[in-house]
C-alpha cells in the first residue's frame, strides 16, 4: 500500500492546503483527485500568500510531481494562470505537472447557468458561480467537454455543437444568452494549445507510480460535510469529497490505499447556505471569524463560524475510515475563556451521536464546556508543549470521535506546525 488519502472532514476550508503542502515532501506523486476551482487551498510560505485553485499544493516542492485526476473538473484559464503565477515565483511545472485527459472542461456557459440559477432559486446553495455543478451534470449526462478534446479542433467544435443545443433552451429559460460555438471553440482551442505539454493520460502516470512502489499523496477538495452522498443535502457539492471518492478521480485501487487522514479546524466553518447545528451569530462568532481570517478563497465571502461539532466530525471519521485527524488553527480559540464542543445533538428529546437524514435545521447542539487558554501558542512544535488546557481539549476530541490527532497547526506558516511526522510511516 502505497497511498494517502488527504480529506476534509468538516465543510470545507479546514487548511488542507498547508497539510499536503507539509506532507508533499515525503510524497514522490501529489494528485488531485476531485472537485474545482471551487476549491481553493491557501498556502503561506515564508509569510507570502499563494492560493491555488486546481494545482496541487505540492507543487511548491521541487522533488514532486503532480497530477490532477480524472475526477475533477478544469477551468482551462484559470489552470494556465496558476501555471504562470507560479513561474513568476520562480516554480517550474513543466515535466512535474499533468493533467487528465479523461477531466471534464468547465465552459463559459456553465458558468453563466451556474450564476442565473442561483439568482433565481428561493433558496440559495450559496454556489461560488464556478460552473462545478453544470459542468458535473454535463459528465452525468454523457454530453461533456474532456481536456483532450481541447487538442483536436473537430473533436472540440462536434462535441461543443452537441453539448450547446441541451443548453441553449435552459439558458433562455433563465433569461440568459449562450455564447456561440465559434466563439467557445477559438478560445477553448487556444487554451488547449497552450496547456497541450501539461494534458495527458495521468491515470497511467498514477499506475506507474504504483507499479514502482513511490509514495503518493491524494489531495481532496472540499470537504465531508459537503460530499454529494454524505454531506448536508442538498447543500452540497457536486462530487464524491470523501476518501473513497478519491479510488475513482485519481485512478487507483482501494487496496494501494495506505490510510485516510482528516483534516479539522479547531472550531467550524462553513461556506453558504444549508444547515450549520453550531454556528455562533454573535460576538465570539465575530472574534473566531476575525482571528482566523475566515474570508473564502475563492469567493471572498466571510464564513460561517461556529464550536466545533463533534457530531459531524464523528460522521467523518466513520465514512472516510480516518485513521488519524490534522487539527489546525488551533491558535484562533487562544483567549477565548470558555470553549464549548458539541458532542451530541438533541432532536425532539432524542440524543443523537449522528447527523440525522434530515431535519439537520431542527437539531439542537448539546454543549459540554472546556476551559480556555491565554498561551501564545505559536512556537509549540509538540503537543506536549501547548498549555494543559489545549492538551485536553484535544484529547476530549480523540475521546469523542474515537481517532487519534497527529499534526496540530498553530499558525498559518509551515513551521508553526506541532507533531509532524512522515504520514507514510517507516
Amino acid at each position: 500500500m502505497s497511498a494517502v488519502v488527504v480529506v476534509g472532514a468538516q465543510w470545507g476550508d479546514e487548511g488542507k492546503g498547508k497539510v499536503v503542502d507539509l506532507y508533499a515532501p515525503y510524497a514522490e506523486l501529489v494528485v488531485r483527485y476531485a472537485g474545482g476551482a471551487n476549491a481553493g487551498h491557501t498556502l503561506v510560505v515564508n509569510g507570502e500568500k499563494l492560493i491555488l485553485h486546481l494545482i496541487p499544493s505540492g507543487i511548491l516542492h521541487e522533488q514532486t510531481r503532480c497530477v490532477v485526476g480524472q475526477g475533477t473538473v478544469i477551468d482551462p484559464a484559470v489552470f494556465l494562470k496558476e501555471i504562470e503565477a507560479l513561474s513568476k515565483r520562480g516554480v517550474g511545472t513543466e515535466g512535474r505537472l499533468l493533467v487528465s485527459q479523461r477531466a471534464h472542461v468547465v465552459l463559459p456557459h456553465h458558468k453563466l447557468i451556474d450564476g442565473l440559477r442561483e439568482k433565481k432559486s428561493n433558496e440559495a446553495i450559496g454556489t461560488t458561480k464556478r460552473g462545478i455543478g453544470p459542468c458535473y451534470e454535463d459528465k452525468v449526462a454523457r454530453r461533456g467537454i474532456r481536456m483532450g478534446d481541447l487538442l483536436d479542433n473537430e473533436v472540440l467544435r462536434r462535441n461543443l455543437d452537441a453539448n450547446l443545443e441541451c443548453w441553449r433552451p435552459v439558458a433562455e429559460d433563465l433569461g440568459g444568452t449562450l455564447p456561440s460555438a465559434e466563439e467557445i471553440a477559438a478560445e477553448y482551442a487556444a487554451l488547449g494549445e497552450a496547456l497541450r505539454p501539461y494534458i495527458g493520460d495521468a491515470a497511467a502516470i498514477v499506475r506507474a507510480s504504483v507499479g514502482a512502489g513511490e509514495k503518493i499523496l491524494l489531495e481532496g477538495a472540499q470537504g465531508t460535510m459537503l460530499d454529494i452522498d454524505n454531506g448536508t443535502y442538498p447543500f452540497v457539492t457536486s462530487s464524491n469529497a470523501v476518501a473513497g471518492g478519491a479510488c475513482a478521480g485519481a485512478g487507483i485501487g482501494p487496496t494501494q490505499i495506505r490510510r485516510a487522514v482528516g483534516i479539522a479546524k479547531a472550531y467550524t466553518t462553513r461556506v453558504g447556505g444549508g444547515p450549520f447545528p453550531t454556528e455562533l451569530e454573535d460576538d465570539t462568532g465575530q472574534l473566531l471569524r476575525d482571528a482566523g481570517a475566515e474570508y473564502g478563497s475563492t469567493t471572498g465571502r466571510p464564513r460561517r463560524c461556529g464550536w466545533l461539532d463533534l457530531v459531524a466530525l464523528r460522521h467523518a471519521v466513520a465514512v472516510n475510515g480516518l485513521g488519524e485527524l490534522a487539527i489546525t488553527k488551533l491558535d484562533v480559540l487562544t483567549a477565548v475563556d470558555a470553549i464549548k464542543l458539541c458532542v451530541a445533538y438533541d432532536l425532539d428529546g432524542q440524543r443523537l451521536d449522528y447527523p440525522p437524514y434530515e431535519r439537520l435545521e431542527a437539531v439542537r447542539p448539546v454543549y459540554d464546556t472546556l476551559e480556555g487558554w491565554d498561551d501564545d501558542l505559536s512556537g509549540c512544535r509538540a503537543r506536549a508543549d501547548l498549555p494543559a488546557a489545549a492538551q485536553a481539549y484535544l484529547a476530549r476530541i480523540e475521546h469523542e470521535v474515537g481517532c487519534p490527532i497527529g499534526v496540530v497547526s498553530v499558525g498559518p506558516d509551515r513551521e508553526d506546525t506541532a507533531d509532524l511526522e512522515d504520514p507514510f510511516g517507516t
